[in-house]
């Protein structure tokens, strides 16, 4: 390429961008690729750790040379094994090392990653291994390898599965299945046979190549196959370098599913650029004991997790000496005052700032390092609504937490708040490179080099997601403010029509719901119907912790909610976010969900999100109550 033609650069903490986002071809230290920007990290960073995983309790170190290596015999192997460019192969594993030794290889051989959620069925692993025309399958453990024997007869397409761990496994004789070291030991052998053949695959990569292919959530029918292409992802790196900082020095902890955008991001693609070290939580079970240990320089999580630590701090705080309840009382008090100052970007008089300093080394210091956030330059937040009362929260303990936007359709990435310039309540401002609009119909539409090739094979809801001029439908209604923060209001196919003919969007009721710490989620009823109602869930160990301390006898959740204690509890919280909202919106009746639900169940998302049309044709008997 001709150097003339190429845009002005500009540095960000130690690494090249082009000056102005957005521009043709987008450059990160010179490269234009996924597979090549790994190849020149490695190289140039050999011996530094790039990962950090735990063996039996000790976190090991693992080097950018062994991220080369592994992801080298990994992609020479299914090479030789007959995976051809183009062809896609599926990741069925917790987050560790290997996924993004695999999800590298598979790319810097032209093949396309595709993630499976572990809590996905037999059933729903049959789907998108024949919907994607999967060539391999790679399996954690015997858990995952249970579900492919279990349709082994139904998926045609697959050449080998690949397991990770051969616990329990040692007597497995089956002519598709090869453990991860006889994969090495493929690689090994094709590198000595093509000396230089994985640099060569590598070369051979273009922007334009397809190199991801992620499933939707499915929250509306069957799960859609989004491409993202090369291009897609580094305009998505670009994007967020401009506006988030980022260091070789920080730490990071993996623990959001691989499979999605958000944590595929912050884990594998933002840390290729920023030379950062991932660390990889043991299990989702362990996260708040692993960022206790690593206590990272940057952590992002979904809402739930941020709502759950709140949760934790408050039981905390319960539990505490009547001396230590006041001093945290008075402590959060005056971090409430100070963040009302951060939230709007306004300068923190003087006074306050003395009593925060003081509270801050007597109380709120110990508080963070307790949580593993002592060293956290910044939270995150995003794929789905987070309560903006949560966000302050998290301010007012010194915690600079701030919302962003994103879809799989846009490389995980349209709007950010930083540190400096946040709007609490909004996802913050479209990030460099990327233009956001509102439609006529009040959506939020999208465009710029991050928004996706289009759906697998499915060119029809492709062309159902782009306007006439070429802007992605994002599906979410919202608003821009003279200032360009962007505020999203609901769900275009969630807004509420009541029967009186009023429009209604969900969102904000339910988030202010589950501001509650007694309240896990919530979801508001009331289409066509003559006023709303509302279906919550709990949050389990606050009110067990209410009930035993109120003697409220229960056995298990279920005798839980159905104490009228409980109930009166909830109906306190309903009655006072009622206050808050015009008489239309008001809830009128509440039913509690008496049963918990996990990303196993088919009411949630794996992140987290209720399936709203599920969770209403689960319980249409609780809804039916409420307007009879």
């Amino acid at each position: 390429m001709d150097a003339s033609t190429l845009p002005a650069q500009t540095v960000i903490n130690g690494v090249t961008f082009n000056a102005t986002p957005g521009q043709r071809p987008v450059l990160v230290d010179g490269t234009t690729t996924i597979p090549g920007l790994f190849q020149k990290r490695c190289a140039d960073l050999g011996n530094r750790t790039a990962h950090r995983e735990k063996d039996f309790g000790i976190w090991k170190s693992y080097s950018w040379s062994d991220y080369w290596n592994h992801a080298k015999w990994i992609g020479l192997a299914l090479r030789k094994l007959g995976l051809q460019r183009g062809e896609v192969v599926s990741i069925l594993s917790e987050d560790r090392k290997e996924w993004a030794w695999f999800d590298m290889g598979i790319q810097c051989v032209g093949g396309i990653a595709s993630g499976v959620y572990t809590t996905d069925s037999a059933s729903q692993l049959s789907y998108l291994i024949n919907d994607s025309d999967s060539r391999f399958l790679i399996v954690e453990d015997e858990e995952q390898l249970d579900k492919y024997l279990q349709i082994e007869g139904e998926v045609p397409s697959l050449l080998n599965v690949i397991i990770l761990e051969d616990e329990g496994l040692h007597d497995l004789d089956h002519h598709r299945c090869l453990m991860i070291e006889e994969l090495y030991d493929i690689g090994r052998q094709a590198e000595r046979d093509e000396p230089g053949a994985f640099d060569t695959e590598i070369a051979k990569a273009n922007p334009a190549d397809t190199a991801l292919l992620i499933y939707t959530s499915g929250t509306t029918g069957m799960p859609k196959g989004a491409m993202l292409s090369n291009e897609n992802i580094m305009a998505g790196i670009e994007a967020g370098a401009h506006r988030l900082s980022s260091y070789e020095t920080d730490e990071q902890l993996c623990f959001l599913p691989l499979c999605h955008i958000l944590e595929r991001d912050v884990s594998i693609y933002f840390p290729l650029a920023s030379k950062s070290t991932v660390n990889f939580a043991e299990s989702p079970e362990t996260v708040f004991a692993n960022l206790q240990e690593v206590s990272p320089a940057t952590f992002t999580a979904v809402p739930r997790v941020w709502e759950k630590i709140y949760s934790q701090v408050l039981i905390m705080a319960q539990e505490a000496t009547p001396l230590g309840r006041i001093a945290f009382g008075m402590a959060l008090k005056t971090g409430m005052k100070r963040a009302s100052y951060l939230v709007e970007n306004k300068p923190v008089p003087g006074g306050l700032n003395a009593q925060f300093w003081f509270w801050d080394r007597l109380v709120l210091r110990n508080l963070r390092r307790m949580l593993g956030m002592d060293r956290l330059r910044r939270g995150g937040t995003g794929a789905a609504p987070i309560s903006p009362e949560l966000l302050k929260w998290y301010w007012a303990i010194g915690v600079p937490l701030v919302e962003g936007y994103g879809m799989t359709e846009t490389a995980g990435i349209a709007t950010i708040n930083t540190p400096d310039e946040n709007r609490v309540g909004t996802i913050g401002k479209a990030v460099p490179g990327i233009d956001v609009r509102i439609g006529q119909d009040g959506e939020i539409q999208v465009k710029g080099l991050n928004v996706f090739q289009g759906y697998w094979r499915n060119n029809e809801k492709t062309a159902e997601t782009f306007t006439g001029d070429g802007w992605l439908r994002t599906g979410d209604v919202g608003r821009m403010d003279d200032d360009g923060y962007v505020t999203i209001t609901g769900r275009l196919k969630d807004i509420i029509i009541t029967a009186g003919g009023k429009n209604i969007t969900p969102a904000e009721i339910e988030s202010r719901l589950k501001f509650s710490h007694y309240i896990s989620d919530a979801v508001i009823i009331g289409d066509r119907r003559k006023y709303l109602t509302a279906l919550i869930m709990i949050d389990q160990e606050n009110v067990e912790k209410y009930a035993q301390d109120h003697k409220v006898p229960f056995s298990n959740f279920a005798s839980l909610c159905a104490a009228p204690e409980v109930r009166a509890l909830i109906a306190d919280e309903v009655k006072a976010v009622n206050t808050e909202f015009a008489r239309v919106e008001q809830i009128k009746d509440f039913r509690l969900i008496d049963v918990l639900l996990t990303a196993e169940d088919d009411e949630l998302t794996a992140t987290m999100k209720l399936k709203r049309g599920l969770v209403e044709k689960k319980h249409a008997n609780l809804i039916e109550d409420m307007y009879t």
